[in-house]
C-alpha cells in the first residue's frame, strides 16, 4: 500500500472530526441565545446579553492574536538568522535570548514589560500584550527557522553561490523559500497556541473574550453558563483557526 493511501483514512477521520467540532460548537453557541429570544420574558444574566458583549472581545483576542504573531515571526526569524550566524558572538547572543525567554512563564513576562518596566516607561496595554508574545513566541519560532533553513540541502546554497549570489541573496531568495515547507505548519501550531494563550493578556486590563467573561459572570454571578459559552467561542475561534493554518500548509507544499 502506498503511504497516499495509508493516510487517506486518517485524513477523512480527522476531515470529520474538524467538521463534527465546528458543527456542534456552532449549533450551542447560536442555540443558547436563541432560545432566550423566545421565552415570554427577558432573562437576567442570560447567553443573549452575553452575546452581544463578545464582538469587542473577539475583536481584541484576534488583534492580539495577528500582531503578536507577526511580531514573533519577525523575531524568531531574526534569531534563527542569528543561530545560523559564523559569528561567535551573534550566534551566543542568540541562544542566551531564547535560553532566557523560554525559562520565563508568558504571564510573569507580560506582568514584568507592563507593570515592572512601566515604572520607567509608560507602555499601552495592547503594546505591552504584544511585545510579550512577540518576544516569547519568538524565542520558540527561532528554531523554528533555524530547523527548517539547516534541513535544506547543502547543495542549494552552493548552487546559488555558484551562480554569483553572495551568502545573503542565497539566504534570502534561494533557501528561506524551500525552507517555508517545513516552517509553515511549525509557525501555524504556535500561533494556534497564541490564540489560546491571549487569555492571559485580561490580567492587563484589555477587554478581551475572558476580560468580557470574567466581569460578566462576577456582575451576574451565573459562571457556569458564562464558561461554558466562553470555552465554546474559543474552541470554535481555534478549529477555524487551524482549517486557515491547514490551507496554508498545502499551499506551501505546492509551491
Amino acid at each position: 500500500m502506498e503511504p497516499s493511501q495509508s493516510r487517506q483514512p486518517a485524513s477523512r477521520a480527522a476531515h470529520w472530526g474538524w467538521n463534527a467540532a465546528v458543527a456542534l460548537s456552532f449549533i450551542f453557541l447560536i442555540y443558547l441565545p436563541a432560545q432566550e429570544v423566545f421565552m415570554e420574558r427577558p432573562v437576567e444574566g442570560g447567553y443573549l446579553a452575553l452575546l452581544k458583549l463578545l464582538p469587542t472581545g473577539i475583536a481584541y483576542t484576534l488583534g492580539v492574536t495577528f500582531l503578536g504573531s507577526t511580531a514573533a515571526i519577525a523575531v524568531g526569524l531574526l534569531v534563527g538568522l542569528a543561530k545560523l550566524s559564523r559569528n561567535r558572538a551573534v550566534l551566543t547572543a542568540a541562544s542566551l535570548y531564547t535560553e532566557i525567554l523560554r525559562g520565563i512563564p508568558l504571564l510573569v513576562l507580560l506582568f514584568y514589560i507592563y507593570y515592572a518596566l512601566g515604572e520607567f516607561f509608560s507602555i499601552p496595554k495592547l503594546v505591552a500584550a504584544v511585545a510579550g508574545f512577540g518576544f516569547c513566541y519568538g524565542a520558540y519560532m527561532a528554531d523554528v527557522f533555524r530547523a527548517g533553513m539547516e534541513a535544506v540541502p547543502k547543495e542549494q546554497g552552493e548552487a546559488a553561490r555558484s551562480l554569483g549570489m553572495n551568502e545573503r541573496q542565497a539566504r534570502f531568495q534561494i533557501i528561506l523559500p524551500q525552507a517555508m515547507r517545513t516552517i509553515v505548519p511549525a509557525v501555524g501550531n504556535q500561533t494556534l497556541g497564541m490564540l489560546k494563550d491571549t487569555s492571559l493578556v485580561s490580567v492587563l486590563a484589555i477587554s478581551d473574550i475572558l476580560r468580557v467573561a470574567n466581569e460578566y459572570a462576577t456582575r451576574h454571578f451565573n459562571y457556569f453558563e458564562t464558561y461554558t459559552y466562553i470555552a465554546l467561542t474559543y474552541l470554535l475561534l481555534t478549529l477555524l483557526l487551524s482549517k486557515g493554518v491547514a490551507f496554508l500548509e498545502h499551499r506551501s507544499r505546492i509551491h
